[in-house]
């Protein structure tokens, strides 16, 4: 019906009751709670009220119609319900996008998990004695056999495991680090901004392109507690550089007695230059060039949990269990069991570059990614999509600040619509139910297959079909 009088639209909005006692409705109560329920209603009613007054001169025409309400009742409290972290599927071909939430765990270790999740478990219980135990010991025993470290100690993420190792090895004393070495490591968190929160003074030495032995001794001095290396996994200088590698800070280290930590950020458990990628130091590396203490990432690279691991000298980390901050920056339950089950996959190097997804899309040949691409080519064109379809050579990358400069050969899907412009079908693809994430170059809409999962295929095939189905 066409009113164009205000005030007869206003009257034609239901009230809250009249919704509820819609047979719809009625039904969805049986599932969502009540004060959700009259939330949305509310939510719904108040929009087309508020859509009434917005009307102008130049707007002829509007229609109430009870239904639509009922309608928008039932979206919004779904919406209103549903988690606000939900799944998405990344077309981008960034491999570690901190966006959309960096590493993802094994589906190997998800019934594990969850099944310590939602018991009761031995998180601070010593089954052997009946006694109260320590969360810690989880860790230890797979995180020493992986990187030959003397212990170990687990904290949330790595910047509090930097903060954890300066505060307890050099508060109110001096931290030398190289000037190419203070890096931003995301979120305009800084290596000196968490080093002046640790009570640590910085003093910087070399030049950002340029540190020698010699830069390092000239100040060392009785309030030099920590000589610090920072792997700019981040970054990379190019040219006229020259940089001290751990071995080359380990006999400084042991001439002046002053333990010496590398911060890795991304660590890495395999060499993963034998499969085609540039080479990043390994966590077992750092410690058996001299490091006394390493730290670095649970996600990222290693493909686990967010947390950060510090591994190294006994003596140093049983001062940082000591230190009260470690309370505050502990882990739970749910992310030890996640860390451990991913670190055990790693006893066996094959089966951690297959289970470990991180790992599986760093790793996929040019063979495996053309056979995928295929499988989803082939789907999309056979629903004879109103758009050209293609496939194309691109570089996905590995993001997650790592391996900054390496580019990674892949094949995308390249779509270009007919009757909607790529904006538009970017927009309404992410906004779908199946919130599909892909990226626009030039005039066409790419989906990166090297991030793609095979059973998300029928999934793009659906909402594309939806969307610019023929």
């Amino acid at each position: 019906m066409i009113i164009l009088d205000k005030k007869k639209l206003f009257a034609m909005l239901p009230s809250v009751d009249e919704v509820l006692g819609n047979e719809k409705v009625k039904k969805i109560l049986e599932e969502y709670p009540r004060t959700l329920v009259l939330e949305s209603i509310r939510e719904a009613i108040d929009a087309k009220r508020k859509l009434i007054i917005n009307l102008d001169d130049s707007e002829k025409e509007i229609k109430i119609k009870f239904e639509d309400i009922i309608e928008d009742s039932i979206t919004k409290i779904k919406l209103n319900y549903h988690l606000s972290l939900k799944k998405v599927i990344n077309g981008t071909g960034v491999i570690l996008h901190t966006n959309l939430g960096r590493s993802l765990l094994s589906e190997s270790i998800k019934d594990e998990l969850w099944e310590s999740a939602s018991r009761y478990s031995n998180l601070e219980y010593n089954i052997d004695t009946g006694e109260r135990g320590s969360r810690y010991v989880h860790l230890v025993d797979i995180i020493k056999r992986l990187t030959g470290a003397e212990d170990v100690l687990v904290v949330n993420n790595n910047a509090a495991a930097v903060l954890l190792a300066l505060n307890t090895l050099a508060k109110d004393g001096e931290v030398i680090v190289s000037r190419g070495e203070l890096v931003e490591v995301g979120g305009s968190f800084r290596i000196p901004s968490i080093m002046s929160l640790s009570g640590a003074k910085l003093v910087e030495v070399g030049a950002t392109n340029k540190t020698h032995i010699s830069d390092y001794e000239e100040v060392i001095s009785e309030n030099t507690k920590v000589l610090m290396k920072v792997h700019t996994s981040n970054y990379k200088i190019i040219g006229f550089t020259e940089n001290l590698e751990i071995d080359d800070l380990s006999l400084i280290s042991k001439k002046y007695s002053i333990p010496l930590i590398e911060d890795l950020g991304s660590g890495v458990f395999i060499d993963l230059s034998k499969y085609g990628l540039s080479y990043e130091p390994t966590v077992l590396d750092s410690i058996n060039k001299g490091a006394d203490i390493v730290t670095f990432s649970g996600d990222k690279m290693l493909g686990g949990p967010q947390a950060g691991i510090i591994v190294g000298k006994k003596k140093y980390i049983q001062k940082m269990k000591k230190n009260q901050l470690t309370r505050a920056l502990r882990v739970d339950k749910i992310t030890i069991c996640a860390l451990e089950a991913t670190l055990r996959i790693y006893l066996d190097e094959k089966k951690a570059i297959k289970d470990i997804p991180t790992l599986r899309m760093l790793t996929y040949t040019m063979e495996e990614l053309y056979k995928k691409v295929k499988v989803l080519f082939d789907l999309l064109n056979n629903l004879n999509l109103d758009a050209k379809i293609s496939v194309e050579d691109d570089f996905s990358q590995v993001g997650g600040g790592s391996m900054p400069i390496e580019k990674l050969n892949t094949y995308v899907i390249s779509i270009i619509p007919n009757k909607m412009s790529v904006s538009s079908l970017e927009r309404k693809l992410r906004l779908s139910s199946s919130n599909i994430i892909g990226r626009i170059y030039g005039n066409k809409y790419i989906l990166d297959i090297r991030t793609i999962f095979e059973d998300e295929f029928e999934i793009i095939a659906k909402e594309l079909n939806i969307l610019i189905g023929g």
